[in-house]
């Protein structure tokens, strides 16, 4: 007995698979079809690898034709798509061209490296690092009102001087957005972070060689500058020990 239910069970089995639906390679090929592509196949090239990072693929935006490109960039922003022409103008007031995702990190890169040059050789001037103390002339200034850069901050914005150089960098960045502007309506040819500032006329009768190599020494001295401010800042916070030069 127990024979034949097993046999009548294993039929019906069989008879209940026939109508179950089957799953063929046609079927999923036109599943893979149907399915909308992934963003990361259009962010990295596959066929190379970082220059910096070689257990990574290649950044697809980072094609190292940009100055100081080595191919940096782990989290892969440099390919996320994005007009960015919208942080400096309202999209609603006029149709632009945008600005991309490589240009405008290129743009802040430089702002960002430029800032910390000065911010850097400010700092360690304030504290006379340099052999001599560099401050602006009158009492509130003095060592005996501010005794090292570290407090300056927090003694500026009491005693109301850091309110009026917020408002003077407030009017440099908004007289410097207006470059971005003209660049997302497709009115300036110009590259990220070029303002024609060249007073000294150091980039004059240079070949592109030439301006390309001082280009990369402001870049690379920009990056250095960004660690080294950032350094100086947290090893002056550490304590009361370490708020005056050297900072250990």
């Amino acid at each position: 007995m127990n024979a034949f239910a097993t046999t009548v069970f294993a039929m019906m089995a069989g008879s209940a698979m026939a109508f179950a639906p089957t799953f063929t390679s046609e079927a999923t090929t036109a599943l893979k079809a149907g399915a909308p592509d992934r963003m990361w196949d259009k962010m990295v090239d596959k066929t190379e690898r970082s220059a910096s990072l070689p257990w990574l693929p290649r950044a697809v935006a980072l094609d190292g034709s940009m100055v100081g490109d080595v191919g940096f960039d782990p989290f892969y922003l440099s390919s996320i798509p994005k007009n960015f022409a919208g942080f400096i103008q309202p999209p609603s007031w006029e149709e632009t061209e945008g600005i991309e995702t490589l240009y405008w990190m290129r743009e802040a890169e430089l702002k960002h490296g430029r800032v910390c040059m000065l911010a850097w050789f400010g700092w360690l001037a304030t504290d006379g690092a340099f052999g001599i103390t560099l401050r602006f002339p009158g009492d509130i200034y003095s060592v005996e009102s501010i005794p090292n850069a570290y407090n300056a901050h927090n003694i500026l914005v009491e005693q109301g001087s850091m309110g009026f150089l917020l408002g003077v960098i407030g009017f440099i960045e908004f007289c410097s957005s207006a470059a971005l502007v003209q660049v997302s309506k497709g009115e300036l040819d110009r590259e990220a972070g070029d303002f024609s500032l060249d007073p000294l006329q150091f980039l004059k009768g240079k070949s592109k060689e030439e301006s390309d190599r001082m280009k990369l020494r402001e870049l690379l001295n920009g990056r250095l500058a960004m660690l080294a401010f950032s350094a100086v800042c947290t090893q002056s916070a550490l304590g009361e020990s370490t708020q005056n030069f050297p900072y250990f």
